[in-house]
């Protein structure tokens, strides 16, 4: 039977399972995976990569949730960023001005501009430091020396500069500074917006390189930078010069530039310009001179008037203009700028380069001594900054100078032969120790040996005051270990010629066996004789005999005490009391000096005074120690005056204070001469050595004149005054 389509139905009958039968579906295990052979560095790379993008995506969920509270910001300015999106061409506008951007999209730019800048220049700030280290030529001084009168004598050092604090820069000064350079200096946060466009132009094109920038910014360049025109370093100066006006006060950014600003001829710093320029201090510049100064800081290449009638004339207009424009900022008054209508002229040259070659040797001894007395290592002495002011008097320097540059010449004319090995050692020394000139050698660059501090000369017989000194202080003693006997000044002893040294004990004999005998200058005998007598006719034998007398030791030490080093003395035979010690001009004049100063002994000194940038640096001065008994030293200077008198009576009638007496050696190695007046000792000693080959001093072969004409005498007179 059919059915109709709508009924017609398939069905399946299933029969029902019993009670205790159960229907399984069974899914089939998945396959093992291989283990892997050769591909598990691969597999942990793309597990590596998986985990990557897993943590970019946990990154980035992360930052959605930190900016979703901005959202509800972000779609009200949705509509406002939609119309800033540029559209070209832009519809509604007809040919080129399709093609600009609309007001809405200017002013966006250029608060964007603006915003980045900002945040650009807020960044830089944070991030530039001030440099610790400043450059080298920030902190390299110079050593300046003066004469007793304070006068500059001499620098050392490669760069001319001396910091001065600020508080000894006068107001004039500093403010004709101000005025040239940056008349807003106390106001501006020290850096110039205008200054530093000006400056950038000039550094992409080709201006004027001077100008443009604040002082602080100069001081920034000046010590912290370096002078290249890039405009890095334009910038980093900036950032630093703001720096640099939050940490410091204006007066010590002031004070720094004016300490490392360069104003030519080979000077750095206000005070070493004020001594170039016009050979003064700071303290003593005018007005005038400040704004000629103040002028160089322009390009001292061009402004040193002295270099050439353009730069003569260029400095002129910037020296009115400085002054016109102290006038304008109310630092001076009209009426004393109408005081200044003749130019400062500055000297031609730099006064401190025309500090002669003798000068060299003073520099060594004051720089020796400096250093001792004021403790100070070699590392911080030529770090810079000392001022020396010495003991050396000028005039009498170069009446030194002079007076050997004469003889050497006129001995070149004379004996050439002997004269190319010719040398004039001279000092002259104050009864209280100052050491007022001495006479080092023709020139340190060629000759370093300093003749007047060269202790390898004997004495010979300039060496017999300190024998009688020792003898009159001590007495002498007839018996070994017993009291010691008086001696006076009229004391006889024998004045023969040839005659044996003696001991308590008998004849002193030599280590050859052969007894030692005393002789006198050209075999000469003299008879008995007062002590006195044979010092001012210089008679040898009774010094030979009373130096054994006394005792060696003993006139060892006397001489020591007076002044002699203890390594110059000789060897401790009787011919220490003929001079076998060697002293230096220095300290044969210093011995003298001790006779003159009734006994007392001060150590002679070059020095007098140390400062660093101003300040008073420690100084260990010498003091006098008795050396001799007053009356003892009266009496050594009335037998040096005794001589003075029978070899020079026409002066000693002139000048009856004059004491001295001259010195011979044995063999003609040496001539001397040493005296004082009242407070000044004088000793020059003249002698032949041959440096390149030896310090052996050689046979003078008639260098030192005769006794008539004595060459040290006269060099001796002209130290001492007496023309």
């Amino acid at each position: 039977m059919e059915l109709p389509d709508s009924e017609a139905t398939l069905h399946i009958r299933v029969n029902a399972a019993p009670a205790d039968e159960t229907m399984q579906l069974r899914v089939p295990a998945p396959p093992e995976s291989p283990e892997p052979t050769g591909g598990g560095r691969a597999e942990r790379r793309r597990s590596a990569r998986l985990s990557a993008r897993q943590r970019a995506e946990a990154t980035a969920r992360r930052l959605l949730a930190l900016l979703a509270p901005l959202a509800p910001y972000a779609r009200r300015l949705a509509p406002y960023a939609r119309r800033l999106k540029p559209v070209y061409p832009r519809p509604g506008r007809t040919g080129w001005r399709r093609w600009m951007p609309s007001w809405r999209q200017w002013i966006g730019g250029v608060l964007t501009s603006f915003g980045l800048l900002g945040a650009f220049l807020v960044t830089a700030y944070a991030m530039t430091d001030i440099p610790s280290n400043l450059n080298s030529y920030a902190t390299q001084q110079d050593n300046v020396f003066f004469w007793s009168d304070g006068t500059p004598m001499a620098r050392t050092g490669w760069v001319q500069r001396q910091a001065m604090p600020l508080k000894d820069i006068p107001q004039d000064v500093r403010w004709a500074v101000l005025a040239a350079e940056n008349e807003t200096f106390y106001s501006d946060p020290g850096i110039s917006v205008r200054g530093i466009t000006r400056g950038l132009w000039q550094t992409v094109g080709e201006g004027d390189t001077a100008g443009g920038s604040t002082i602080t910014q100069q001081y920034v360049k000046n010590v912290y930078l370096n002078q290249n025109r890039t405009i890095s370093r334009k910038f980093t100066e900036a950032m630093i010069a703001l720096k640099l006006d939050n940490k410091m006060s204006k007066d010590q950014i002031l004070e720094g530039y004016l300490n490392t600003s360069w104003f030519g001829r080979g000077s750095y710093g206000i005070q070493r310009a004020a001594q170039a320029y016009y050979g003064k201090d700071v303290s003593k510049l005018n007005v005038s001179e400040a704004a000629m100064l103040a002028g160089l800081l322009k390009g001292a290449g061009l402004y040193d008037p002295t270099l050439s009638a353009a730069n003569h004339q260029r400095a002129l207009e910037r020296w009115k203009w400085i002054l016109d424009r102290m006038v304008k900022i109310h630092r001076l008054t009209p009426q004393q700028r109408a005081t200044y209508t003749t130019f400062p002229e500055p000297l031609k040259t730099n006064p401190l380069y025309n500090t002669g070659a003798q000068s060299d040797y003073l520099v060594e001894l004051a720089s020796q001594y400096a250093k001792k007395a004021g403790r100070l290592t070699d590392q911080q002495f030529d770090l810079g900054g000392y001022q020396i002011y010495t003991t050396f008097d000028r005039k009498r320097e170069q009446a030194l100078t002079d007076a050997v540059t004469k003889a050497r010449k006129q001995a070149k004319r004379n004996d050439p032969g002997p004269a190319k090995d010719a040398h004039y050692g001279a000092a002259s020394v104050t009864a209280d120790g100052r050491i007022l000139a001495v006479y080092g050698g023709p020139d340190h660059r060629t000759q370093g040996y300093n003749e007047s501090n060269a202790a390898t000369v004997p004495a010979g017989s300039a060496f017999l005051p300190f024998v009688y000194a020792a003898g009159l202080e001590h007495g002498v003693h007839k018996t070994r270990g017993g009291p010691a006997t008086p001696v006076t000044p009229d004391s006889v002893y024998d004045g023969d010629d040839n005659i044996p040294v003696t001991t308590p004990e008998g004849p002193y004999w030599d280590r050859s066996g052969k007894k030692v005998t005393a002789h006198n200058d050209g075999n000469t005998s003299y008879g008995k004789i007062t002590l006195r007598q044979a010092l001012a006719r210089s008679v040898n034998t009774p010094f030979m005999q009373l130096g054994m007398d006394t005792g060696l030791d003993t006139v060892r030490r006397t001489a020591e005490a007076a002044g002699l080093l203890s390594d110059t003395i000789g060897p401790q035979v009787p011919a220490l009391s003929l001079g076998n010690s060697t002293p230096s001009a220095i300290r044969m004049a210093s011995g003298y000096a001790t006779f003159a100063a009734a006994g007392t002994h001060t150590e002679p000194y070059s020095v007098r005074r140390i400062t660093r940038n101003g300040a008073p640096v420690s100084l260990n001065t010498p003091q006098p120690q008795r050396a001799v008994g007053t009356e003892v030293a009266q009496d050594v200077t009335d037998a040096l005056t005794d001589s003075f008198r029978a070899a020079h009576p026409s002066t000693a009638a002139l000048q009856p204070h004059l004491a001295g007496k001259a010195g011979t050696t044995a063999n003609d190695t040496a001539a001397w001469y040493a005296g004082s007046d009242d407070s000044v000792s004088t000793a020059v000693v003249v002698y032949r050595m041959d440096l390149a080959k030896s310090l052996e001093p050689l046979p003078l072969q008639g260098l030192a004149g005769t006794s008539a004409d004595s060459v040290p005498y006269r060099l001796w007179s002209a130290a001492m005054g007496l023309g």
